[in-house]
């Protein structure tokens, strides 16, 4: 299977931007380099090519039961025009992917997924609509995704739209918002800890729209950021990437997100499985670590205390805004307090660090 490429893969590469295979498709690690993009995400703005994410739309009479049965957040609480952030579980409480629900009519959904997981998830959405009067489309093919994150996001975006920007809350959502002419879907959400929007237009018109914010936003700092900065991001705000911090092993109360569990809702995939877990209590959680002597610590690297493992790390590296060396790691709980010592092994060494508080970065609102 040969890579996929997105419709602004030609763009990227007469900015200069560094070319890598990601779950499938080639994308833009780094542009300048993954320091400087993060800083100007998090100190003024940058733009993210997620064009690659998957989308599915639900619509039909059974939209809002079927979305219910396949997340464990819930549905039924959304407005129209409201999103939600939610794990898609497996029977045995593992994670399918975790993904955005759009809410776009009292019957009608935008489903947004990881790349690397489209086929998977498609095939498991598909397989679970048997029962429910609904129309499942895998419509990533004639989607494309732009990211606008940081805190001049809206300064930037603003002069291209006539609608207010202002009244779009955080994870709300407008549709048919046209932005230098073109029809777009736009979200206040974000994977990078910052203020944001999320951009749904045509594939033909992604490209067009991508060199107007640039041109627009190059004033006021803004960046083109590749999935380098993107990964530091997102880690800095301790949130999960799949396969990382979720997985079909790791359960979202594992994984530290049992708020958007609703056991309240009961009959959704995993529900036993996860309550069972729930009032077992989890053996093992998802942590922040520091590292105190030298080194970084990497995926898959062991942790150890009380002269074993105890756990693995799950994410880790270089945190440009907090000048630190930190990570993401999954423990048994007896060690997973703020303060706890630890050690991680890095190419044979112990190396000290300690249990820290996530998520390491919060902006200030």
């Amino acid at each position: 299977m040969s890579d996929k490429k997105t419709p602004l893969y030609d763009i990227h590469v007469a900015s200069g931007a560094k070319i890598i295979e990601f779950g499938g498709w080639l994308m833009p690690v780094q542009y300048t380099g993954i320091i400087e993009e993060h800083r100007a995400v998090r100190q003024a703005a940058g733009l993210f090519d997620v064009s690659h994410m998957g989308e599915v739309s639900v619509s039909g009479p059974d939209a809002t039961a079927y979305v219910n049965r396949l997340v464990t957040n819930d549905a039924s609480r959304l407005a129209v025009n409201q999103v939600m952030y939610t794990p898609m579980c497996y029977d045995h409480g593992g994670v399918v992917d975790d993904l955005l629900v759009y809410r776009l009519g009292e019957q009608e959904y935008l489903l947004v997924i990881n790349a690397a997981n489209i086929d998977k998830d498609y095939a498991w959405m598909v397989q679970h609509a048997a029962n429910y009067d609904v129309t499942v489309k895998n419509i990533s093919d004639v989607t494309a995704e732009l990211a606008l994150q940081g805190p001049r996001a809206e300064a930037i975006l603003q002069p291209l739209t006539d609608e207010d920007l202002s009244t779009i809350k955080y994870y709300w959502l407008r549709r048919h918002v046209r932005v230098d002419g073109i029809d777009c879907l736009i979200s206040r959400t974000g994977y990078t800890g910052e203020d944001g929007f999320e951009i749904y237009c045509a594939p033909e018109e992604a490209g067009r729209l991508w060199n107007r914010l640039m041109e627009v936003g190059k004033p006021l700092g803004l960046v083109p950021a590749g999935l380098g900065a993107r990964d530091t991001l997102r880690f800095e705000a301790g949130l999960p990437l799949y396969g990382h911090e979720l997985s079909e092993s790791i359960t979202p109360l594992e994984a530290g997100l049992g708020v958007f569990v609703k056991f309240d809702k009961q009959s959704f995939i995993g529900y036993e499985a996860l309550l069972a877990q729930k009032n077992a209590g989890v053996r093992r959680k998802i942590v922040g670590i520091e590292m105190v002597g030298r080194g970084i610590a990497r995926a898959g690297y062991a942790c150890h205390a009380a002269d074993r493992v105890i756990g693995t790390v799950t994410s880790g590296t270089y945190a440009p805004t907090l000048d630190k060396n930190l990570a993401l790691a999954i423990l048994e709980t007896e060690f997973s307090a703020p303060g706890t010592e630890v050690a991680v092994e890095i190419r044979g060494k112990l190396v000290e660090a300690k249990v820290v508080a996530k998520p390491f970065y919060k902006r200030r609102k």
